[in-house]
């Protein structure tokens, strides 16, 4: 094969003869030309779209941390509205107990100096350090300091409840139990039992013992009750009963003026009457009588029961 080579010097031509291994050789040129060309146009689509991979694989990373970081402040905020909560019915239980402690110092009449409940308890003692301790309270070491002084305050809110019942009991029956005079100023005239009659001087059984004093003087009542009887009744001029409960009755003769009625719930010392000398009677007193399940019993121990 030849191949002719015109310059541009007129008449100047070159001719040139190639054989096979010349044909081979350019062959393999034009192959490795080629397949330069198209590894540069590979490699160069490449480096165009290698930065938009990039970007998409970043915004994808964004978008998964930026989801985690969500999910994580979503779980704190949950933690901590939960721990918001029950530090709020912590602190609501705390007052509930301050305010029944203070409640059960004026019931029990303690000292209200050695039982304060505004304050907190005194604490102290030296600082000693020993191996483990001193470090932070971790979170689960606080949520289960939480829990351990929930189920404290829960247990000595019942205990509580439980005293408060008992206090209010107890109470409830020296209220309506028959202890004291039934009168402000006075003194006994007459006791109970066995007696001469100062209208016919006959021996007679006195169901009661009288205590003299001023007419017009407070006559109250020994314990709280339900009045069941305010008004005139034979031998007892104007009557005041009361009955407290538990098979107590209480009686009050002689009155000049009556300040209750019947059905009238009354408390232990308020005044029901003023003294007087109505009835069978020979001055200003009160006939005080006590009965117990129907039967009439001395007063004097429960006059005496207040001292």
């Amino acid at each position: 094969m030849s191949i002719l080579v015109v310059t541009k010097r007129p008449g100047s031509v070159n001719k040139y003869h190639l054989n096979r291994w010349h044909l081979g050789l350019a062959g393999v040129v034009a192959l490795a030309l080629a397949g330069m060309l198209v590894y540069g146009g590979i490699r160069y689509g490449q480096s165009i779209a290698e930065p938009d991979v990039l970007i998409v694989q970043l915004r994808k990373e964004l978008q998964a941390q930026q989801a985690e970081l969500e999910q994580v402040r979503h779980n704190a905020e949950k933690n901590m509205n939960a721990l918001a909560m029950r530090l709020g019915e912590l602190k609501s239980h705390i007052i509930r107990l301050d305010a029944l402690g203070e409640r059960l110092i004026d019931m029990a009449d303690l000292d209200k100096g050695e039982f304060d409940f505004r304050n907190p308890p005194a604490q102290g003692g030296p600082e000693v350090r020993r191996p483990g301790e001193g470090r932070s309270l971790s979170v689960d070491d606080f949520v289960r300091e939480m829990d351990e002084l929930s189920r404290q305050i829960e247990s000595r809110s019942l205990q509580l409840d439980v005293l408060e019942s008992l206090l209010m009991s107890r109470n409830l029956q020296d209220e309506v139990f028959p202890a004291g005079r039934p009168v402000k100023r006075g003194w006994i005239s007459s006791y109970f039992g066995y007696r001469t009659d100062p209208f016919n001087g006959r021996i007679a059984h006195h169901d009661g013992i009288d205590i003299a004093g001023k007419e017009g003087s407070e006559v109250i009542a020994v314990a709280s009750g339900v009045v069941t009887w305010a008004g005139r009744r034979y031998g007892y001029g104007n009557l005041v009963e009361i009955n407290h409960g538990n098979g107590y009755v209480t009686r009050y003769g002689h009155n000049k003026k009556i300040l209750v009625k019947v059905g009238d719930t009354v408390k232990k010392g308020q005044t029901i009457a003023m003294m007087g000398s109505t009835g069978r009677s020979t001055g200003p007193h009160v006939h005080f009588e006590v009965h117990k399940n129907g039967r009439v019993v001395d007063p004097i121990r429960y006059v005496r029961a207040s001292r």
